[in-house]
């Protein structure tokens, strides 16, 4: 995928110390990607183009429509048409009801609370972990996050999430127009590597949402970082789902709004 695949330029006016400057600037693209499993129109999504296989995996595993890649036969990507096709294995069966109740528990809609929650520690139960992070290696995610930021650095308008090992290994750094797209692509990727990711972090750019604790959770991953801030229902599924919560990581400090017995203050 080039980059000019992920940004479109665009004729411009800039205001300027008083002057009004014709300039091109590069805006990141974003384009609908239609999700059908077995027939059923699933979502659309918007995303950034690239690693679309990537992001439908993680979608459908962090949405709780499968459990492990291995309920996938295939993925077939019809870009012209920026449309995906997912054939199901033959043991695995598409829960409509589980569907219908995910498309309704989005953070926008205003009914996500105490129901919510319990209806996903039903697929997914809280997370028991001892994994420990060092503060060090979590106050230098911000500006190696920065560093790794491609497309951003081009059109200064995606978000992104890094996959880290405890080691503090960048796994995996994706970025796309909407943050719980990035954090799919990546779950997805490293679902497709067999990655434990019982023993990661996931490092993302942007605010955490009540869906992004939810991603996390089912992925099993322990700890969420975010160099902004979260939601209150964010803070409260994480202290109910044994998740560690890293807000506002702006070196030199950072907020814990749960799960602080992971956060280690030696190297």
């Amino acid at each position: 995928m080039t980059m000019s695949q992920h940004a479109s330029g665009y004729q411009i006016l800039k205001f300027d110390d008083g002057d009004l400057l014709s300039i091109t600037d590069q805006v990141a693209s974003e384009e609908p990607l239609q999700i059908t499993v077995d027939g059923t129109p699933v979502a659309v999504v918007m995303r950034t183009l690239g690693d679309d296989a990537d992001l439908v995996a993680g979608f459908l595993l962090t949405e709780g429509l499968v459990d492990s890649l291995d309920d996938l036969v295939r993925i077939d990507l019809d870009r012209a048409k920026n449309h995906v096709y997912v054939f199901l294995a033959e043991h695995v069966v598409l829960d409509h009801a589980r569907l219908s109740r995910n498309l309704f528990s989005a953070s926008s809609c205003g009914i996500c609370g105490k129901a919510s929650i319990e209806a996903i520690h039903q697929h997914a139960p809280p997370i028991d972990s001892d994994l420990t992070v060092a503060a060090e290696l979590l106050l230098s995610l911000p500006s190696r996050l920065r560093s790794a930021q491609d497309v951003f650095d081009y059109t200064g308008g995606l978000h992104a999430a890094a996959l880290v090992a405890e080691s503090g290994e960048i796994l995996i750094l994706r970025e796309d127009v909407g943050r719980h797209n990035a954090i799919d692509k990546v779950i997805g990727w490293a679902a497709g590597k067999k990655i434990d990711l019982s023993r990661t972090i996931i490092q993302v750019s942007g605010r955490v949402s009540f869906e992004v604790m939810q991603k996390a959770l089912v992925a099993r991953i322990p700890v969420v970082s975010a160099i902004s801030a979260p939601s209150s229902l964010a803070v409260e599924f994480a202290r109910e789902s044994g998740q560690t919560l890293v807000g506002f990581l702006r070196p030199p400090t950072f907020n814990v709004y749960a799960g602080p017995e992971r956060i280690s203050r030696g190297t």
